[in-house]
């Protein structure tokens, strides 16, 4: 039994005469008989019926204890390690029950020489030095740690082994005995490298793996820094950690409870600390006096704490000091004296008196200390000679005195932050080595103080927010890189010759109207919002983004900004989206890329002269009469949002897509773009054939021409269109034809011919199609709403095979359509077998040769006089969809189409009579249909694959289907065999 070897958690060789006696023991064994002496003994038959009985949770001792059975998992609670632990078998006898002992006393003697033995034998195997590690008591130190670095439980109670390891008892994380018996073979310097990417609470819980994790896990280069921030840490255990890590060199106590006694030993034990954070109690004078014995102490952090009794100077003398913070605390005076301090921070501090004794500070941070007199700041400033970043925003008593004094005193001085101290104006201040000046909220800062500022030869950084009475900025700083002016309600003017300039910010200045920018850095230039600004003048050989957006005062002349030879000549981003001042916009720029317009509701003309422009935006450019695009990159052009434009001219090499729907008043243009495949001139009225020849002879590729609603275009126009090989797509809709001859001569290889409309075209004008196969590759006719008589639609389609899609859509002529057979001629067909009875589609015989029609798509909706619709199998039977809705005078269907998948006979209302023959049909709409509910069920029995079935609004139809639900294929199993899922839409 290897109760023992398990919950060691790193043996590897037992020692027989000690494991032989402590077994023979626990299973009650006398003389020289021992199970290991048996080779079919098997140890884990010893968990057979074993009870442990052990000091649990009170919610444990109600629920009973716990049985072990044979393969089952073992859960250790972290009381095992400490308790003990009664172990009962069920079929032992009451004088075979023991108490076993199953503290894991890792300080025992025992113990001990086995852990030296153990590393013995490891450093000799690996051949590879040994990592010295302090030793850690296992029973103590491990559950010390553990509560120290993990994280407080809410309801203050212990952490348990099983939440070390990250689960509870509750989640059921079980242990495998198996597993806790194998050691990982993995040498202590290796271990140390991979612990050294560990915190603390991680290494803790590492250390409760085996002995040898948690020696490498204690070794004192992962406790260097001890940090107890925001921890419940006794005194004791504190000086516990503390004499067990004496190395450390760092210390976070910020948030422990009573620190100034944990602060007492930290100065007392620790003599190699280098840090300390403190924080969130008091701390009294006796701390200060000791931290002269830290002598290798280099930072002292302290945050929100009461220095002392709040009544009495606080004195901080320390020789090694580099860093001091003294961040929001509460003391009446403080007297520093640290010759090597170099950063200081007084910060949000309540403190009337600071006395500086500093030579080498360099950083000094004083915001919002509300309570330093003037005085007391120049003085403290002062004390410091070699001071380069001095913070004192938010200290309303500084005057220009003190910053005189500070000027004269801190020559190196280079950043300075005065925000928010009204009595300042920097009029007769003079800080010459000043790199960065941030003055937000400064209500003396004016125009004057830009005439100081200008003497900052060196400044890189200047920030002006807020400054309510400044009215301009005229600065020459040839460092400058950044500078900001946000909501500066009185700025008016800004003049800036910054050679280095790399960002500027100018916004919610609402009455500043003239902008003058030098700057060889400039890249990227916002000014949105603008309302006032009129005038801009720029010299950024660098800029390439500008935005100007709601800048609603900018007049034409900013064109001459942005076109070569205005001061930005890689400029290659504008937008000037609701400028609505702009009425006449002319670009000639070589390197604009981009330009927006948008919401410009102003502009009548528009010329650009862009070669690399290839995009544009004119949305909402409503009042545009005159464009012209010559040249320009563009690929794309978009501009039926221009209703008024009557002119237009475009020169584009590299355009393939025009659309010029809905400019309704477009007379004259000239469209030179050789690559243009896709031209668009829907509802151009005022278009005539002068324009459309010259178009089609410059535009020789264009595949796709929509001239609907263009009444002007007539015989000439369309005679222009032999110029175009490559024309597929036509569309003539709404225009006033009354012959089709010049479409048939000029356009051999059209596929796509739209008529919706033609009112004026008579039955004659389509017989060249059907008698003398006019057109041979046009696969898509659109006949809609037009004056065709119904034998004219009879001959198209039965003649014109080679149409795929055709749509006769509100042809009020059409009465009937009928393709020459009835269902009951269907069966004497010799090319078509149909079986009565037939149920399914391997039981169709289908046509033995393909057949001539290639019709697939039907569109009939809206035609009104259709009474009948008798389509057969062999006339039929590539068609896949056919639509039929609104035609409410339909009363008699019979369809019989091998591939009809799609079928519509909604707001049919006449329909009396369905037959179907459809194999393949998969949809099926019936809505708003008076059928009866036997119809439907009878014509979509012969429907093998059907999946929708749409009754809705019919009242004769929809009462039964509502009776069912899915899966419907109970409903219809009397007269089907095999079915898909169908779904019913009542």
């Amino acid at each position: 039994m290897r109760i023992w070897r398990c919950l060691c958690f790193g043996e590897e060789k037992d020692n027989k005469k000690g494991y032989k006696s402590m077994k023979d023991t626990i299973l009650g064994i006398k003389g020289e008989e021992s199970p290991d002496d048996s080779p079919a003994f098997d140890c884990r038959r010893v968990f057979d019926g074993v009870g442990v009985a052990a000091a649990l949770t009170p919610q444990a001792e109600a629920a009973g204890n716990v049985g072990v059975r044979r393969n089952e998992k073992i859960d250790f609670d972290i009381k095992w390690l400490s308790s003990e632990v009664e172990v009962r078998n069920e079929n032992y006898s009451g004088d075979r029950m023991l108490n076993v002992n199953l503290n894991l006393g890792l300080s025992g003697e025992a113990s001990s020489s086995t852990v030296q033995k153990e590393d013995s034998d490891r450093d000799t195997h690996s051949k590879r030095p040994k990592v010295n590690a302090f030793s850690l008591d296992w029973d103590n130190h491990l559950l010390q740690e553990t509560n120290l670095f993990c994280p407080m439980n809410e309801g203050g109670g212990d952490v348990s082994l099983s939440n070390l390891f990250g689960a509870s008892n509750d989640e059921g994380r079980d242990i495998k005995m198996e597993d806790l018996d194998m050691r990982m073979d993995l040498t202590d310097d290796l271990l140390h490298m991979v612990f050294s990417f560990l915190d603390h609470i991680d290494l803790c819980r590492a250390a409760s793996v085996c002995r040898q994790w948690r020696a490498a896990s204690s070794h004192e280069d992962f406790w260097r820094y001890l940090n107890f921030e925001n921890k419940h840490i006794s005194s004791n255990q504190f000086e516990d950690m503390c004499q067990r890590y004496p190395n450390a060199t760092a210390v976070n106590l910020y948030g422990a409870l009573n620190i100034h006694p944990l602060a007492m030993k930290v100065v007392s034990s620790l003599r190699n600390l280098d840090a300390l954070t403190l924080g969130r109690g008091q701390l009294g004078e006796t701390f200060f006096q000791a931290l002269t014995d830290c002598h290798v102490l280099k930072s002292l952090i302290i945050n929100d704490a009461t220095l002392g009794n709040g009544i009495q100077e606080i004195p901080i003398y320390h020789d090694r000091l580099h860093l001091l913070q003294l961040v929001k605390c509460r003391v009446l005076r403080v007297s520093i004296r640290c010759p090597q301090l170099e950063t200081l921070s007084l910060k949000r501090s309540s403190m009337p008196h600071a006395v500086l004794n500093c030579p080498l500070l360099h950083d000094l941070d004083i915001a919002s200390c509300h309570k330093l007199s003037d005085a007391a700041i120049r003085s403290a400033a002062t004390a410091c000679p070699l001071l380069e970043s001095l913070d004192m925003s938010n200290c309303s008593c500084v005057s220009d005195e003190t910053l005189r004094e500070i000027a004269q005193t801190c020559g190196n001085l280079r950043v300075l932050d005065a925000s928010y101290c009204p009595n300042i104006s920097l009029e007769s201040v003079r800080l010459v080595m000043l790199t960065v000046l941030k003055l937000h909220s400064c209500e003396g800062i004016t125009s004057a103080s830009m005439a100081a500022i200008a003497h900052s030869y060196m400044l890189e950084v200047l920030e002006l927010d807020n400054c309510s009475l400044l009215t301009s900025v005229s600065l020459d700083l040839p460092r400058l890189q950044n500078i900001r002016l946000v909501h500066c309600r009185k700025f008016i003017d800004f003049n800036l010759h910054c050679g280095m300039l790399s960002s500027i910010t100018v916004s919610n200045c609402p009455l500043l109207q003239r902008i003058n920018l030098t700057s060889g850095a400039l890249k990227k230039l916002v000014l949105q919002k603008q309302e006032s600004l009129a005038t801009i003048a720029l010299q950024c050989p660098n800029l390439l983004e500008v935005d100007l957006t709601e800048c609603e005062s900018l007049t034409n002349s900013i064109c001459e900004v942005f076109s070569d030879g205005g001061g930005c000549p890689v400029l290659k981003s504008l937008v000037l989206d609701s400028c609505e001042s702009l009425t006449f916009v002319d670009f000639c720029s070589t390197s604009l890329v981009s330009l927006s317009l948008a919401g410009c509701r102003a502009l009548v003309s528009l010329e650009l002269r862009c070669p690399c422009l290839d995009e544009v935006s004119l949305d909402g450019c409503d009042h545009l009469e005159v464009a012209s695009f010559c040249p320009v990159g563009l690929r794309s052009l978009n501009l039926g949002i221009c209703p008024k434009m009557n002119v237009l001219h475009i020169e584009a090499p590299q355009m393939v897509s025009l659309e010029l729907k809905g400019c309704g008043v477009l007379y004259e243009a000239s469209i030179n773009c050789p690559l243009l495949t896709s031209f668009d001139a829907s509802f151009c009225s005022q278009l005539k054939d002068d324009c459309l020849t010259a178009t089609t002879s410059s535009c020789p590729l264009i595949e796709s021409l929509v001239l609907m609603s263009c009444p002007s275009v007539g015989c000439d126009g369309l005679l222009s269109l032999h110029s175009l090989p490559n024309l597929t797509y036509l569309d003539l809709s709404y225009t006033f034809l009354v012959t089709l001859q010049p479409v048939y001569e000029s356009c051999l290889q059209l596929k796509v011919l739209k008529l919706q409309a033609c009112k004026y075209l008579t039955d004659t004008s389509l017989e060249p199609l059907y008698k003398e196969n006019a057109l041979p590759a046009l696969c898509e006719l659109d006949l809609s709403y037009g004056t065709l008589c119904q034998s004219a639609i009879e001959e198209l389609l039965a003649c014109c095979t080679h149409l795929t899609h055709v749509s006769l859509n509100g042809c009020i002529n059409m009465h009937d359509l009928n393709w020459g057979f009835t269902g009951d001629q269907l069966l004497h067909i010799p090319s078509v077998s149909i079986a009565p009875n037939a149920s399914s589609l391997g039981e169709q015989h289908l046509p033995s040769e393909l057949p001539k029609r290639l019709l697939e798509n039907l569109n009939c909706v809206g035609c009104t006089n259709i009474k009948k619709v008798v389509i057969p199998m062999a006339q039929g039977f590539l068609l896949s969809s056919l639509n039929l809705s609104l035609s409410v005078n339909l009363k008699e269907v019979d369809i019989a189409c091998y591939n009809l998948c799609v079928l519509n006979l909604s707001n049919c209302c006449s329909l009396e009579s369905l037959q179907l023959e459809c194999p393949r049909l998969g949809s099926l709409f019936l809505q708003s249909c008076n059928i009866d509910e036997e119809t439907v069920e009878a014509a979509i029995s012969r429907c093998m694959i059907l999946e929708t079935l749409d009754v809705r609004f019919c009242p004769k139809a929809r009462s039964s289907f509502d009776a069912y639900t899915m899966p419907y294929i109970d409903y219809y199993a009397s007269f089907i065999d095999s079915r898909a899922p169908l779904r019913i839409c009542s």
